[in-house]
This record gives structure tokens, sequence and C-alpha cells, in this order.
């Protein structure tokens, strides 16, 4: 369940807050090969389960920008915001890869707050870290201060 937002001026209110977590997503085979074929990144080390089975992860695991992507499709299960024109990816701070994510591993999203400010367009600018857990390890599979814009009803950009 997402931390739910009646309007993007509430963000400011939950600055240091914890959002809450998405749905545990499981990592298949298939999910890696998907993202080789639209990334040209056909490392064996991702998609060459045989190779990679005597490899330095003992099986294939994904691409760390696969688990940085992720990252999109678990915002939204963790944090709304309501009272918007628009909302958008304005970037990203900090990104890192503290452990591997193992193929057949199941991964989930947690949020904090870091920082809100308003910008010169009117927009409300949030900064959300997001750590993909890997269910049973104590290390993090991607670590990634976000950054979204809200665009309040009120304003325009």
């Amino acid at each position: 369940m997402s931390t739910l937002f009646k309007t993007p001026h509430e963000l400011e209110s939950a600055i240091g807050q914890h959002l809450g977590y998405s749905d545990w997503l499981a990592i298949e085979q298939s999910r890696i090969d998907t993202f080789a074929e639209a990334t040209g990144d056909h490392q064996w080390i991702h998609v060459d389960p045989e190779r990679a089975r005597n490899g330095p992860f003992g099986g294939c695991i994904a691409h760390g920008y696969l688990t940085q992507s992720l990252v999109n499709f678990f915002l939204p299960q963790i944090v709304e915001v309501q009272g918007i024109t628009m909302g958008v990816n304005y970037g990203a701070d900090k990104v890192r890869f503290p452990a591997p994510v193992p193929v057949g591993s199941r991964v989930r999203g947690g949020g904090e707050l870091i920082s809100v400010e308003t910008t010169r367009d009117g927009g409300i600018q949030a900064t959300i870290r997001v750590t993909v857990e890997i269910q049973g390890n104590e290390r993090p599979g991607c670590v990634i201060d976000t950054i979204s814009r809200y665009y309040p009803e009120e304003a325009s950009p």
C-alpha cells in the first residue's frame, strides 16, 4: 500500500520518513533475457546459465541497470501524489549496486523521502531514496536517490 499525499505540498511534512514498500517481484531469467535484448547487453553472467553456474556468482544475475529500472515500477507502489497535472522523472543521484540479484530471487523497493524543494517553474521536486531489497539478503541490490517533479493543479510547468 502506497503512502498517499493529497497534494504535492504535503510532501514537505514527510521529509526523513520511510514511505513504505512495494510488493515483492520475482526476477526470472526471461526478464533478464528481455532486458539483454532491449539493451544489447548479452554478457554471459546475465544470459548464459550454464557458463554462469561456474562463474563468480554461481548462476545468472540481473543486470544492475535492470535492477535500477525496476525502481520506476516500485515507486507508484510506494508513494502516490494526488492534486497534480503531471509528474515527471527528473533524474537520479547516487546510484549503487551493493549486491548482485540472482535469477530466481525476489526483490522489492522501499522508499524514504530525502528532500523536497519548489522549482522555478512551480513544480515540487522530491528526492526519494529507493532501496531495492533482495529477499533473504542483508545487502540490497540497488540504492538510488530518485528525483521526481510533481506539478500542482494550480500551477503549470
